[in-house]
């Protein structure tokens, strides 16, 4: 059974929701909770990547993504910094898993083939697969018509869980490109600005509540789905892991 989670995260509370979702990667791998699926619509965020943290240019980084009024958070999983914004949708798959080591591909596979899948209902030609100069590149990126890229997604690891989590922009490319021209720069890293896509390309006027009921419908496709809430616990211990996560306002600290 997968519990779906479906909420309004928190906006006004920068990396809670990354907090939340390394709270439900830990409650899984103690057996405390099933599988879930979290969907909510985020604040404006940028995400920074490991990679990025340890980066020479990381706090000119920060310093360039809150100019532009986004919070600078350390994402859980995942490879360069990616962005969040109310006309994206943000999705944390939970997987308890006995060696989740083994399963990589098969759990990319399905979220990559879910979200194209959902994507179609809007007629959209969604594909898998890296767009030449795409921000935050990854073989499992999903675009459309191969040349824009849509949704970007990235896995966290512990003995005995998995977590899969992304971003699906639906409206406002350039609002995902503003903040990320200075915070690529200060990383000297190259990418195509006009590689970054959103649905609402393809398909005007769509919005973040259908493509959410579209996810949440492909999901059930997968198995049992039952509609669910963030348990309190899980809220509880996100709080105290978020100070990992979050860049305090004109700070950056260079941890993992």
């Amino acid at each position: 059974m997968i519990s779906l989670i479906a909420d309004s995260g928190h906006p006004d509370q920068p990396g809670l929701d990354t907090a939340i979702a390394r709270a439900l990667l830990l409650a899984a791998d103690s057996g405390a909770i099933g599988e879930t699926f979290r969907i909510h619509v985020p604040g404006r965020v940028v995400a920074f990547g490991k990679r990025d943290v340890v980066s020479p240019g990381y706090e000119d980084a920060v310093a360039a993504v809150q100019a532009e009024r986004f919070a600078a958070v350390r994402r859980l999983a995942g490879g360069r910094a990616a962005v969040f914004h109310p006309g994206t949708l943000a999705f944390s798959w939970t997987i308890p898993e006995e060696s989740p080591r083994t399963t990589i591909t098969r759990r990319f596979t399905a979220i990559s083939e879910l979200m194209v899948r959902a994507f179609s209902r809007f007629g959209l030609d969604a594909r898998i697969g890296e767009v030449p100069g795409e921000y935050c590149p990854g073989e499992w990126s999903v675009n459309l018509e191969g040349t824009h890229k849509v949704m970007g997604v990235g896995q966290r690891l512990t003995a005995r869980a998995a977590h899969v989590g992304g971003v699906v922009v639906v409206s406002d490319a350039g609002e995902v490109n503003r903040p990320l021209l200075g915070a690529y720069r200060a990383l000297g890293l190259e990418w195509r600005p006009e590689a970054t896509g959103s649905l609402d390309q393809g398909a005007p006027g769509l919005e973040v509540s259908s493509v959410a009921e579209a996810i949440a419908a492909e999901l059930a496709q997968l198995g049992d789905v039952a509609p669910g809430g963030l348990p309190e616990a899980v809220v509880a211990h996100a709080v105290t892991l978020l100070p990992d996560h979050l860049e305090a306002d004109g700070q950056a600290t260079a941890t993992g």
